[in-house]
């Protein structure tokens, strides 16, 4: 009795050490699919947001643009920086929050130089 016990214990172990195998080499499969499907630019970017631990939709929320020009990013970082100033009455954390924003968006602003000079440059060797 206990032999046949032993023995169904064992090959439960088994098939569920299978099943896992499985499901690993599918998730696998599956995340070096998805890292090949980005592209350059999206690595940059999330390297970026990685780095600055912010996303560049919330940095545009933060500053409330929409469109990436330098222009607005500065007048926009201006006003909220001097609106949040802590000998105002503002919040030093939404001041601080207000920073890492715009560099956040700076950064984005410099990937994307960096990719239309790349870009010329490859058209201008075709």
């Amino acid at each position: 009795m206990a032999k046949y016990l032993a023995q169904i214990i064992v090959m439960g172990a088994q098939v569920v050490g299978r099943a896992f195998a499985r499901a690993l080499q599918q998730e696998y499969a599956a995340s070096q699919a998805a890292a090949r499907a980005r592209s350059s630019a999206g690595q940059q970017s999330a390297a970026a947001s990685s780095i600055s631990g912010m996303t560049l939709q919330e940095a545009q929320q933060i500053l409330n643009v929409s469109t990436l020009t330098p222009e607005e990013i500065q007048k926009n970082y201006e006003h909220l920086f001097k609106v949040n100033d802590k000998s105002v009455g503002g919040s030093f954390y939404l001041q601080s929050k207000v920073v890492r924003a715009k560099e956040r968006l700076d950064e984005e602003l410099s990937i994307q130089s960096q990719q239309q000079k790349q870009q010329s440059q490859q058209n201008t060797e075709t």
